[in-house]
Formats: C-alpha cells, structure tokens, sequence
C-alpha cells in the first residue's frame, strides 16, 4: 500500500457516521488538493469495513460510485446513518 493510499484511507476512517465528505475534501486533508480523482481510484480498491469509504461524495452532491452494491447500496448505508442527502 502506498503512502498516498494510507492517507486517504486514515482521512476516511475518521468520518463519523451521519457526515460525509468530499473526494476533494479528502485530498485536501492528505495535502494532495488537485488529487481528488486519485483519491476515488484509491477508495476504489477499499473492501474493509472499517473503513467506510460510502461517506465520500462527489463535490456536486451527487453520490458517486460503491464498489460494495454500487450507488444505491451507498445511498441506503447513508440514510441508515442519519445522512442528510440532496
């Protein structure tokens, strides 16, 4: 695992439940602010829980995709979590 993918998935690991964040919010935490694309290749690769890769959105609102059930997966985990969705 490369360093830059550590980053991201530290950054996404302390969203709490009920929050989301950005691609481009994340890469500006890890330092990396133009990274945005790479930082949704890296979630991409996520397939542990722990790591709650589902409370990051794209910066339109929109949701973007879930490797784990796809959009409406993601959608369902973040109402469940008392996510406000636009």
């Amino acid at each position: 695992m490369t360093s830059f993918s550590q980053k991201v998935f530290a950054v996404v690991q302390k969203i709490p439940k009920g929050k989301t964040l950005t691609y481009k919010q994340v890469a500006e935490k890890i330092g990396s602010p133009r990274a945005f694309r790479a930082v949704g290749s890296v979630l991409k690769t996520n397939f542990d829980p722990k790591i709650p890769c589902h409370r990051v959105t794209k910066s339109d609102g929109s949701l973007g995709d879930y490797n784990r059930g796809g959009t409406s997966e993601k959608r369902k985990l973040l109402l469940a979590e008392g996510t406000k969705l636009i």
